[in-house]
């Protein structure tokens, strides 16, 4: 029997506190995006055999994959960002040289991280207008602003992200584009 430690998935290798915030928002992002796509699936399944089988649809299930489309998608950005599978143009960041590289990330992150709060504080914001209009859904009957809360979760779980890679780029030694991705291009990607 060995005394390894186990290797988890949400694991973080940031030391301490922050590790402990990696680690929470990690778990986050996972139920969200595993809820959101099972639910999406078994909506649209229900959906689409009470509409062949018992020639009636599911009266809510358009209201509800919109639902399920915002958090999928701004819990979404948050993985991205976690795995540094983000959309990056990169051609000048590239042609750096390692020494003026690190830097460079460090203030990317910061500005993206940032960006990403200011827009967590406005579409606070907007929640807060939508809140105050009263409006439901049709179907549902549920208030709209429910339906976004799922918008700044994503954009402070991204921003935390960002935050977090522009820390561990200050601590460690090699250029990171998150927490736990090192910089670089994968060798072995092929193009299709």
């Amino acid at each position: 029997m060995t005394d390894k430690p186990q290797s988890s998935e949400h694991a973080s290798s940031l030391p301490g506190f922050l590790g402990t915030i990696d680690s929470a928002i990690s778990r986050i992002e996972s139920v969200m995006l595993a809820i959101g796509v099972l639910l999406m699936a078994a909506n649209t399944i229900a959906n689409v055999l009470g509409r062949f089988v018992f020639q009636s649809s599911i009266f809510f299930s358009e209201e509800l994959n919109r639902i399920l489309i915002i958090l999928i998608t701004f819990a979404g950005i948050s993985y991205a960002a976690r795995q540094g599978r983000h959309i990056r143009m990169s051609a000048i960041y590239d042609a750096m040289p390692p020494g003026i590289r690190k830097p460079m990330m460090i203030v990317i992150a910061l500005v993206t991280a940032t960006f990403m709060f200011g827009l967590c504080w406005y579409s606070y914001g907007y929640i807060l207008t939508q809140a105050g209009r009263g409006r439901v859904l049709p179907a549902l009957q549920i208030p709209v602003w429910w339906t976004l809360v799922w918008v700044p979760v994503g954009f402070f779980m991204t921003g935390m992200q960002y935050l977090l890679t522009a820390i561990k780029n200050l601590q460690e030694k090699d250029i990171y584009l998150s927490t736990n991705v090192l910089e670089g291009y994968d060798t072995d990607e092929q193009e299709v």
